[in-house]
C-alpha cells in the first residue's frame, strides 16, 4: 500500500493511542467501596472491566474473523446479513458502527451509502481498530474514518449525527450498557435507527443445554488450538451468559429513549436483532 494510497484513510479525528476518550479512573474515598461488575463469572472492579476486555481483544485480534467462522461454524455471516436488512440504510446516509472490529459491517454499508454518504468505523480497542482499517483500505472502501472511541461516552461525536448507529456482538462487553445506549441515543438524528446484534437467550431448553455444552468445552479448546488462547475464548463463553436476555435488553433501550423497539430472535435465539428508533423532535 502506497503513502498515498493510505493517506486517503487518514482522519484528522481518529484519537490519540492510550486511555480511551471518556474512560475515567474512579476516586475512592478512604472506606468507600468501589462498584463492581462483571468480566465473564468473576466479578471485578468498574474501574478494571475496560482493560481487561482490551486484554482479550488484543489477545484475538488478528485470529478474529477465523474464530467467528470457526466457533459459529459461518452462521455469524447469516446473522449479520440478516441485521444489515433491518438497517434500512441507503444511499447519502451517515452510519456509526460501534465496536466494529473487523469491519464486516461497515464494509457492507460502505457500499450501501455510496459516495454522498460516510462510514465510522469505530472501536475502544485499538489493535481491532487496526484490522478493520487495513481489511477496509484494501477493499478499497474509501468513504469511512476509523475512530478509537469508547461505547460509553462516544465523546468524539456531536448529538444528532447519524441515520443508523450498529453495534454487532459488542454491546455485551460494555462495562455500562445504559450509559451505551443513551450516548448511542444521543448522536443519533431524530428518526434515526440504533440496531444491536449480540448473543442472547435460547428459547428452546434443549438447545440451551447443547450451547452449553458446546461453549464451555467447543470454544475454549478451538481457541486454544487456533489462536493459542483459551482463556480468552472461556471468557467470550461466559460473557455470553452475563448478558441481558431479549425482553431485558429491549427495556434497557426504551429506557434510553428509543421508541418502537423490536426484536428478532435467530437461531432459536442463540442471537438476538434488537432494534429502536429516536423519536422525531
Amino acid at each position: 500500500m502506497t503513502d498515498n494510497t493510505d493517506n486517503q484513510f487518514t482522519n484528522p479525528n481518529i484519537l490519540p493511542t492510550g486511555t480511551p476518550q471518556g474512560q475515567s479512573t474512579l476516586q475512592n474515598p478512604e472506606g468507600v467501596a468501589e462498584e463492581t461488575t462483571h468480566f465473564g463469572y468473576q466479578t471485578v472492579k468498574k474501574s478494571e472491566k475496560q482493560a481487561k476486555v482490551a486484554e482479550v481483544f488484543s489477545s484475538v485480534a488478528r485470529k478474529y474473523d477465523v474464530m467467528n467462522d470457526l466457533m459459529s461454524f459461518g452462521i455469524h455471516r447469516l446473522w449479520k446479513r440478516y441485521a444489515i436488512s433491518l438497517t434500512g440504510v441507503r444511499s447519502g446516509q451517515r452510519v456509526l458502527d460501534i465496536a466494529g472490529g473487523t469491519g464486516d459491517l461497515a464494509k457492507v454499508f460502505s457500499r450501501e451509502v455510496g459516495r454522498s454518504g460516510r462510514v465510522v468505523l469505530s472501536d475502544i480497542n485499538e489493535a481491532m481498530l487496526e484490522v478493520g482499517r487495513t481489511r477496509l483500505i484494501n477493499a478499497g472502501c474509501n468513504n469511512v474514518d476509523f475512530v478509537l472511541a469508547n461505547a460509553e461516552t462516544l465523546e468524539p461525536f456531536a448529538d444528532n449525527s447519524f441515520d443508523l448507529v450498529t453495534i454487532s456482538f459488542g454491546l455485551r462487553n460494555v462495562t455500562d450498557k445504559d450509559k451505551a445506549l443513551l450516548a448511542m441515543h444521543r448522536v443519533l438524528k431524530p428518526g434515526g435507527r440504533l440496531l444491536v446484534l449480540e448473543f442472547s437467550k435460547p428459547v428452546f431448553e434443549p438447545l440451551s443445554k447443547a450451547y452449553d455444552l458446546y461453549s464451555f468445552t467447543a470454544l475454549p479448546l478451538m481457541g486454544k488450538l487456533v489462536a493459542n488462547d483459551a482463556e480468552s475464548y472461556q471468557y467470550l463463553a461466559e460473557s455470553i451468559r452475563m448478558h441481558p436476555d431479549q425482553q431485558t435488553l429491549k427495556a434497557m433501550m426504551e429506557n434510553a429513549g428509543f421508541v418502537n423497539c423490536d426484536y428478532h430472535n435467530l437461531t432459536g435465539g442463540i442471537v438476538a436483532v434488537h432494534r429502536g428508533f429516536k423519536a422525531h423532535s
